[in-house]
This record gives structure tokens, C-alpha cells and sequence, in this order.
């Protein structure tokens, strides 16, 4: 791999929830706040990301609208979807992987909430798991409204 393409930080773990109840159910379950929430477009889903620490990343609880690809998501029961990298390039990233066969989910990124581009390395490349790459392109809008 070449030197520069090294994933910044963990940036989240996935999981999908079937229902918004169901994503506040968790988390009081496990007495975690609400950092910020999000729509994603391109797969029709709400987005609630939790606040974090120094030595933590957040949890990105994803809520799907009807229609969207995710709202089957374990015969519609949920779970952990995926685990995210942060990347500071995200098109080389794709470049590095195409180079090697490897196939992304999405010809080019997409937006995920208004302040990340994102794209997925498909599981068959990944031993099974689905990885997202997340790329900064502006400041988190704490303040969203769907």
C-alpha cells in the first residue's frame, strides 16, 4: 500500500435500526448523547451520531425512510452495518483499490450528511465486512433540520 494512504482515525460504527424508537430505545439503553443528526440522501436514511471522547468514536445510528436499500437491512431487524474510516482523500482511496481489482460500492462518492463525501469497499474484497471511507469536505452542521 503505498505510504500516503493510510486511514486517519476511526471515524464510526454503523449500525442500522429499523425504527427512530428503536434508535432512541439504544440510546437510553446505553446512556449515550446525541452528538448530531443527519439525512443521507442517496440511501434515504435518517443519521444520529453520538458524542464522543479522546479515546472513542462515535456511534452512527443510521434510520431508514421506506424505499431506502437499508430498510431490509437483516430481514429489517437491524444491526451493525458497517465500521468507518476517516480518509483524507477519498478518490485515491478508490484509485488504490480499482488498481488491485477491488470494486467500491459507488462509481464515486456520495454525499453523506452535508459535511462528508463517503464510499464503501464492498465486503467480498473485505473478508465480509463493509468498510465506508469518509472524507471531511466542511464543518459538521450540528444545527440540521430534516
Amino acid at each position: 500500500m503505498r505510504n500516503s494512504l493510510k486511514p486517519m482515525r476511526m471515524h464510526h460504527v454503523g449500525i442500522v435500526t429499523p425504527t427512530m424508537e428503536k434508535a432512541q430505545e439504544f440510546l437510553e439503553r446505553w446512556g449515550l448523547e446525541i452528538d448530531y443528526k443527519g439525512y443521507v440522501k442517496a440511501y434515504k436514511a435518517d443519521l444520529i451520531f453520538t458524542k464522543y471522547g479522546d479515546n472513542s468514536s462515535p456511534i452512527e445510528l443510521i434510520i431508514p425512510d421506506e424505499g431506502s436499500v437499508l430498510k431490509e437491512f437483516n430481514d429489517g431487524n437491524g444491526g451493525i452495518a458497517h465500521i468507518a474510516f476517516e480518509v483524507d482523500n477519498i478518490e485515491s482511496w478508490r484509485i488504490h483499490f480499482e488498481e488491485k481489482g477491488m470494486k467500491m460500492l459507488e462509481k464515486e462518492a456520495v454525499e453523506g450528511t452535508e459535511d462528508i463525501i463517503v464510499n464503501f469497499l464492498r465486503p467480498k474484497y473485505n473478508d465480509g465486512i463493509l468498510v465506508e471511507l469518509v472524507q471531511t469536505v466542511a464543518p459538521i452542521n450540528r444545527n440540521f433540520k430534516k
